[in-house]
């Protein structure tokens, strides 16, 4: 995790990939924080230079090895964690988009420990992010 992200100066922009295949949906366990070890969407920064529709396919093709095509946006969501004396440790305003996978094979890399593909009545056997289960509640998806 570059420095930058821990108390940062202002918020960070990042993306998260709902990526969709058929009846389910791919979660990845989380590597690093914030929600280390929970689960959530292929995800991350968007780099100096790059829309957010190409951080979303770059994010989900480094995190899972899937080429993607962007179906559509979701919204905003805001990611803000406060340490315990109430200063922000994390503040992200993450643009999630919805994707169906275009072509490679899925499997974990980068920022991810695992990898699956999961219906949405299994949702709630995954300890997910906070942010990912507004996100799964927003759109109709979370049981």
């Amino acid at each position: 995790m570059s420095p930058g992200r821990l108390y940062p100066e202002r918020p960070m922009v990042g993306v998260g990939i709902l990526i969709r295949n058929g009846d389910d949906y791919l979660l990845i366990k989380r590597a690093s924080e914030p929600d280390k070890g929970m689960w959530s969407v292929p995800g991350g920064m968007v780099e100096l230079g790059e829309t957010v529709r190409d951080a979303a396919a770059r994010e989900a093709q480094e995190e899972t090895g899937l080429e993607v095509e962007i179906i559509e946006d979701l919204g905003v969501v805001d990611k803000i964690v406060r340490d315990d004396a109430g200063r922000v440790k994390y503040h992200f305003a993450i643009v999630d988009f919805l994707a169906e996978p275009a072509s490679g094979d899925m499997c974990a890399h980068d920022d991810a420990l695992e990898a699956l593909w999961v219906h949405p009545r299994d949702f709630r056997k995954y300890p997910m992010s906070p942010t990912l289960v507004d996100l799964l509640k927003r759109i109709d998806l979370y049981p």
